[in-house]
């Protein structure tokens, strides 16, 4: 744990939601375990194995040592979750919780949800992403997949985009979407769609085509969304729905699932899509591994259509 309480006692005073301490990553032996996030003015710290009182006892020590130091008037707020074994505990250790919690990034504002699931509302390694989309949205027609809480949608706006089509099975999640969208002043050029993606293609296609397709799902969601199972099929439909010279934003984060598994089944489900780079994550996200990080792969439409009628597609 030593490398974690190295990482607090050098921290500084958080503005913006970002990644603290990356154990994750494999690069602090020992300390696997654990993570540590800001979400101004909340600090969270996850475990993904069993902790007993007296661990949690001198992180609270070391915490509350280097909160006094960087904001000598303000309490000490801070949230510990276990995740294990398919279970999550969810505890206050410290202060409060904000209600609404909105955070912010890059001067977007989002509404998180820390004690509620393993999801709290903005994922902080998509970070990069967002920010590329919200430099290359100028203009674009934009469709955003899984779009959860319409992160890419704030950024894309943002950054011109002209109208961006959200898709997402859960309502929840979308009216928290639109929720960001208020708090940014973006009052028009998003649409919502509650629905699941492979019962809703020809809502999808009739609102196209698109400059820009963001493809961010979960890696295995019962009942949802299997990558294994449901990533290449939906790579089959993407090239009917981008205008020519479109491009695709496919994104992964399964450490199980290398690039290899993108990039093999987008060769067979659309060959005629190029791909351009891997976009970086952000830096407090270094993984041993880069096989085992986060994966945004951008891909390119020709920009002529290819001659000929394409296979018509399998049914959804």
């Amino acid at each position: 744990m030593q490398a974690l309480l190295d990482a607090i006692e050098r921290m500084d005073l958080p503005t913006d939601a970002r990644r603290v301490f990356h154990g994750r990553g494999g690069l602090h032996p020992g300390c696997e375990q654990w993570a540590l996030d800001a979400y101004p003015p909340v600090w969270l710290l996850t475990s993904f194995q069993p902790v007993t009182d007296a661990e949690l006892a001198t992180l609270h020590e070391a915490l509350s040592a280097r909160w006094s130091e960087l904001s000598p008037n303000a309490p000490l707020n801070w949230v510990f979750q276990l995740r294990h074994e398919g279970r999550t505990e969810t505890r206050l250790m410290a202060g409060t919780v904000p209600e609404p919690h909105v955070v912010s990034e890059r001067g977007a504002r989002y509404r998180v949800h820390l004690q509620k699931g393993q999801n709290h509302g903005l994922f902080l390694d998509m970070a990069e992403g967002r920010q590329w989309v919200r430099e290359h949205a100028v203009g674009a027609r934009v469709l955003n997949l899984f779009a959860y809480t319409c992160s890419f949608s704030v950024a894309a706006l943002q950054g011109g985009a002209r109208q961006v089509i959200n898709v997402d099975m859960s309502a929840a999640a979308m009216g928290i979407g639109q929720q960001n969208h208020a708090l940014n002043g973006l009052s028009a050029g998003a649409s919502f769609m509650a629905h699941d993606i492979f019962k809703t293609w020809g809502k999808i296609t009739r609102s196209g085509p698109y400059h820009l397709i963001v493809v961010d799902p979960p890696s295995y969601q019962k009942g949802s969304f299997v990558a294994t199972k449901d990533y290449q099929r939906l790579m089959r439909r993407l090239p009917d729905l981008l205008r020519p010279g479109g491009q695709v934003l496919l994104c992964l984060n399964a450490p199980e699932l290398d690039l290899a598994f993108l990039q093999d089944r987008m060769r067979e489900a659309a060959p005629e899509l190029r791909f351009e780079q891997r976009l970086p994550n952000p830096p407090a996200f270094a993984d041993v591994s880069d096989e085992r990080a986060l994966k945004v792969l951008l891909y390119r439409a020709p920009e002529v259509p290819p001659a000929g009628p394409r296979q018509p597609l399998p049914p959804a």
